[in-house]
């Protein structure tokens, strides 16, 4: 970020957080694997954060360029949640009855330290005029639609 700040007039920084998409690896394809393995899922509930849908990302993207208003942005869905709230509403919406079992970020061992906090304020996204991504609740409903078409 402050070598493009530093050598370019003109930039886009978009900051994100907790991305989703059909295509890759990502959080919720885990446990809907997970879920089909196990009758419960240790989750921490001490992290939280705003997931990001891909497809919301591109159109926000889109309409930040058309803008032509350059800057530093952070762009996630609306509304804030834990990954195991996330992770809770991702096996109620796809139906499943795998339970999430809330653990601290102490108890969960892990090569990567990873923030408690990775909330992004979109103020921004409002000073320049470009639409908020909707909730993640909505974001999720709408990519597990998307995900069982492509299975």
């Amino acid at each position: 970020e402050e070598a493009v700040q530093r050598l370019l007039k003109d930039f886009y920084i978009v900051r994100i957080s907790w991305v989703f998409g059909v295509n890759g690896k990502n959080f919720i394809k885990t446990m809907l694997r997970l879920s089909e393995e196990r009758e419960e899922i240790s989750v921490v509930s001490d992290q939280i954060g705003s997931p990001t849908y891909t497809k919301d990302l591109a159109e926000t993207l889109v309409a930040l360029m058309e803008s032509g208003r350059f800057g530093i942005y952070h762009a996630t869905n609306e509304g804030i949640c834990s990954w195991a709230e996330f992770a809770a509403e991702t096996m109620r919406l796809a139906g499943k009855s795998t339970r999430i079992k809330e653990i601290s970020t102490s108890e969960y061992k892990t090569a990567a330290k990873r923030p408690l906090n990775s909330r992004l304020s979109k103020s921004s996204l409002d000073k320049a005029g470009i639409p908020r991504l909707p909730h993640w609740k909505d974001a999720l409903g709408r990519y597990l639609k998307e995900l069982s078409k492509t299975a």
